[in-house]
């Protein structure tokens, strides 16, 4: 039988198919992306539980004159299916290959380049707001998940577009369930009436009427409104998005396309801002992510017949794991050591931390500007806070760095996962500025770890340090570990001595160094190698003693050049007027970094 999806290279060819055809189309999608995704990894529950309502939004709207923003992007794998990419969907999160993310400059569908959450509410209002004062006519439609609509930016949005009243349709992804658990019958029943053309015509015709009478017009009217909303209210968890200035419709099946279709048909002539809620399955279609959507959000390749991963997990300790682990020791001899994760607990190594000490471990959701500031609430009351939080999302939370902790020089430990190049997942997830970025913010302390074994002993002296700092430290473990000295505030070690060259190593990059000490040596060429261990304070008189023995520098860091730890090095020689050292400084370019 000829398979409906080679037949679909873009929109324009799925509107050929009737509505009776799409739940077939749906199957192949969600085979298409099993089988890349068990072979390449990446995002499997959440693109799995949006198949339908992808192949619905596309077959209603015209797209992509019509525009559909994606937040996240965790759930956008049938997306790009549908949009001309299905022959190169099996390169996916491969080098040159396709993004795991929407991305601009891979497709004309993709309107930004996304993998952080809670955006798509703002650049959406823009994008109504831009078609307004150019007198367009397209329908601009967010799709958002109920974990990303609870971050601090989508409420902000949400508010601001009610109040504008643009036209806006705000689709709400519900897959855990979160928000509403049932969908009743009457609750289907009223979505039918609320959204049918005909009542919202008799709507707007007797909103003028009433309107129109002298004195009591105005009041008849908010009586009439706030007897619908009570009404529905009684079904449906709507009236907060009402209250916002939205229209709230749902919540609906996500996996019913005829009812999402009509849905659709029948708000899209309405010319307000459209919450329209919709429930589906997070890994709907496959046994395995249904069961365990977490172990299934963000997959290495695994056997599609038993669920399992297909590299056998590595025994070797991460940095991840060794942190969660050297910090539940702390925590154990020190009471008022406390955990903060934005929504990651699994991911920053604090699930064991959560578990033995629920009442020190908080969870503050997709909130990373909340999380700094709490922290800093936390150190105020006389707590060790210590936030653990991937490099790139602290970039979320720059100015509570600034304002809620330094400036107040409050004792809050910041450990700053997947720092540096992270593969697959590409620009969005890098954690390539985060030396850049912190590094010229008064008192904070910035630590990198060689080995799994140093940051555990700058995870305990962090801790202690009693002001604010930072340690950061890559994805996965360690390629050496070697003895160490003790750790002393802004001081570096010597690891080889050398009389012609000098490397000046930091955290992942010393390894490295070392290897490189090792292949000159072979070449008769003497290398000195330090690991730098602070990029703030540096170690000046350590860098004195290096530079009037050594004149050939070389810096190495995972980071950007500019503003990093070279940098610093640099700053140094210029500021003390160092005379006659050639300096190297090896890190990544002043460029976004693609994805593999």
């Amino acid at each position: 039988m000829k398979k409906l999806l080679n037949g679909i290279k873009s929109p324009a060819d799925l509107k050929k198919l009737s509505i009776g055809k799409l739940p077939a189309l749906a199957e192949e999608i969600r085979k298409e992306i099993l089988d890349t995704v068990s072979k390449q990894g990446g995002h499997l529950a959440s693109s799995l539980g949006a198949v339908e309502l992808t192949i619905a939004l596309h077959y209603v709207f015209n797209t992509p004159e019509d525009i559909i923003v994606w937040d996240v992007g965790h759930q956008a794998y049938a997306h790009k299916i549908l949009t001309g990419r299905k022959e190169r969907f099996k390169t996916l999160r491969q080098l040159g290959g396709l993004s795991g993310f929407p991305s601009k400059n891979e497709s004309e569908y993709d309107p930004f380049i996304v993998g952080h959450s809670s955006t798509s509410i703002s650049t959406a209002l823009g994008l109504s707001v831009a078609r307004d004062i150019r007198k367009q006519n397209t329908k601009i439609v967010v799709m958002i998940g109920d974990a990303a609509l609870a971050g601090g930016m989508a409420f902000e949005a949400l508010n601001h577009a009610g109040h504008m009243s643009k036209d806006l349709l705000v689709i709400l992804n519900d897959n855990e369930i979160s928000i509403s658990r049932t969908i009743g019958a009457l609750s289907k029943y009223l979505n039918n009436i609320l959204t049918n053309p005909v009542y919202n015509k008799f709507r707007k015709q007797m909103q003028s009427i009433v309107r129109a009478i002298p004195l009591v017009g105005k009041r008849a009217l908010e009586a009439a409104r706030r007897f619908e909303e009570g009404l529905k209210n009684l079904i449906v968890p709507g009236m907060f998005f009402e209250e916002l200035g939205f229209r709230y419709f749902g919540p609906i099946d996500g996996h019913d396309i005829d009812t999402i279709i009509s849905t659709l048909k029948n708000i899209t002539a309405l010319r307000e801002p459209i919450l329209l809620h919709v429930l589906t399955k997070k890994g709907k279609g496959y046994k395995f992510a249904e069961k365990r959507p977490g172990l299934f959000h963000s997959s290495e390749p695994f056997d599609i017949k038993t669920g399992k991963k297909m590299k056998p997990r590595s025994r070797a300790c991460t940095f991840t794991s060794s942190l969660g682990k050297k910090l539940l020791e702390l925590a154990r001899r020190d009471k008022k050591i406390v955990a903060i994760t934005a929504a990651m607990p699994g991911g920053t190594g604090l699930a064991p931390f959560a578990k033995e000490f629920p009442d020190r471990f908080f969870d503050v959701g997709i909130a990373e500007g909340h999380a700094v500031g709490f922290a800093a609430g936390l150190a105020k009351g006389g707590l060790k806070p210590v936030v653990a939080v991937y490099s790139t999302f602290l970039q979320r939370a720059y100015d509570q760095v600034i304002h809620d902790v330094s400036l107040q020089n409050l004792p809050v430990l910041f450990c700053l996962d997947r720092a540096g190049l992270v593969g697959e997942d590409g620009p969005t997830h890098h954690g390539v500025f985060d030396i850049a970025y912190l590094r010229h913010i008064p008192n904070l302390v910035i630590m990198a770890p060689s080995c799994i074994k140093e940051l555990e002993t700058m995870l305990e002296f962090g801790v202690k340090l009693g002001r604010p700092a930072a340690i950061r430290y890559p994805k996965g473990s360690a390629k050496l570990e070697y003895p160490l000295s003790k750790i002393e505030l802004g001081r570096s070690e010597v690891l080889c001595e050398g009389k012609e060259i000098a490397i000046l190593a930091l955290g992942s990059m010393v390894s490295y160094a070392l290897e490189a000490a090792e292949i000159l040596k072979k070449d008769r060429v003497s290398v000195e190698v330090v690991n730098a261990r602070f990029v703030k304070p540096l170690d000046e008189s350590l860098l004195e003693d290096v530079l009037s023995r050594i004149k050939k520098i070389v810096t190495i860091e995972e980071g950007v050049i500019s503003g990093g730890f070279g940098s610093a090095v640099a700053e140094f020689i210029e500021r003390e007027k160092i005379k006659d050292i050639t300096l190297e400084m090896v890190g990544l370019p002043d460029e976004f970094v693609e994805h593999g």
